[in-house]
């Protein structure tokens, strides 16, 4: 009997359902190769959620997510919610989905294959595979925030609190992907300035004897943002606050050529479900047009067996079949030698049958 597995599956808005769809017929044809089947079942987040329901994350759906092994999002948010403030946002999905689930760490992979450097608007590119690892519960994002107003005008404040533990988990998660590739690290902070900063590199120092295989490097959040365009391939894994974390695996994305490459993973805990999504947006241009590039959204399905399902075997191969695929010369227009390329669905399928065959 093939192993079965339980994944939520959260489409989203925009090309959200079509990417999802695109993941998951990958996975099947995976799962029928190293026998292994996933269960799935639907449920709603984001600008989708708040018209049938009226919140960007239903109940129903967090419940879900927390009874199954894992679960693949596709994208939230669109131009027609772009009125709603704070929780009414679809992105404020996001938000609750990752706090209710205890997801720390996000992990973003970025790789510009040599065979794609012509995409990068780096001219001085020549192919880089790094990891960004992103805080994902503190920080910015979620302390203290208001806006007041008086006789002066108004005034506006965010909080940026970060305690001891939460550093430390989010850097041993940094350590250990880091010592699982190319064994280097390199923590970013803006330590000259900010207290929490402080907090963060003392951490860091701390926790680096319990890795001695792992090369510690410290870099304030400016020079790294330089070092991501002058010498992306000189790093291996990054690992920063929320905010920090969120502007740099933008750039990072930024510089391979194409959103549409870039998978990602949050994780927390080893019983918890992983949270797996492309970076790109809900791209409601594209929604429907068969034009949204599959890619990331199979790459981050693979990583959802990688670390959710422990199925590692069978994530090298999606992996290898997304990237040998490409290598042909096959890909949507974003990435296509031609400026043409092949749709969502036929690209999709010849990853498939790539990844399918024995």
């Amino acid at each position: 009997m093939p192993k079965t597995y339980r994944v939520a599956v959260l489409p989203g808005d925009g090309v959200g359902p079509e990417v999802t769809a695109a993941a998951l017929h990958v996975l099947e044809r995976a799962g029928r190769r190293f026998d292994f089947k996933l269960e799935t079942r639907e449920y709603l987040i984001g600008g989708c959620a708040i018209d049938a329901c009226g919140q960007p994350l239903p109940q129903q759906t967090l419940h879900a997510c927390k009874a199954s092994d894992a679960v693949l999002l596709g994208a939230v948010g669109g131009p027609k919610w772009d009125k709603g403030g704070g929780s009414a946002r679809p992105e404020a999905g996001l938000l609750g989905i990752r706090a209710g689930l205890g997801l720390y760490g996000n992990l973003r992979p970025a790789v510009l294959p040599p065979f794609l450097r012509a995409h990068s608007p780096l001219k001085s590119a020549e192919g880089f595979d790094l990891l960004i690892v992103r805080e994902l519960t503190g920080g910015l994002y979620y302390g203290k925030r208001g806006c007041e107003t008086s006789e002066s005008g108004r005034t506006a404040f965010d909080t940026m609190i970060y305690t001891e533990h939460e550093i430390e988990r989010v850097l041993r998660m940094g350590f250990e992907a880091a010592r699982a590739r190319r064994k280097h690290l390199t923590s970013v902070d803006k330590a000259n300035v900010l207290d929490t900063s402080h907090l963060w590199r003392a951490v860091a120092g701390r926790l680096a004897p319990d890795y001695p295989d792992v090369a510690l490097e410290h870099m304030l959040v400016d020079n790294a943002a330089m070092q991501l365009v002058l010498n992306p391939q000189g790093f291996d894994v990054l690992v920063t606050e929320n905010m920090f974390g969120d502007i740099l695996s933008d750039e990072a994305g930024a510089v391979t050529g194409s959103i549409g490459l870039l998978p990602s993973a949050s994780l927390g805990a080893p019983d918890t479900p992983g949270l797996f999504e492309p970076v790109h947006g809900s791209a409601p241009d594209l929604a429907g047009k068969d034009k949204a590039n599959p890619v990331a959204a199979i790459l981050s399905g693979a990583m959802l067996l990688r670390h959710s399902l422990g199925e590692a075997e069978a994530a090298d191969i999606v992996e290898a079949a997304v990237w040998d695929t490409l290598q042909s010369g096959h890909g949507t227009a974003d990435i296509a030698p031609d400026g043409q390329g092949l749709g969502t669905r036929a690209l999709t399928e010849k990853i498939a049958d790539a990844a399918g065959e024995s």
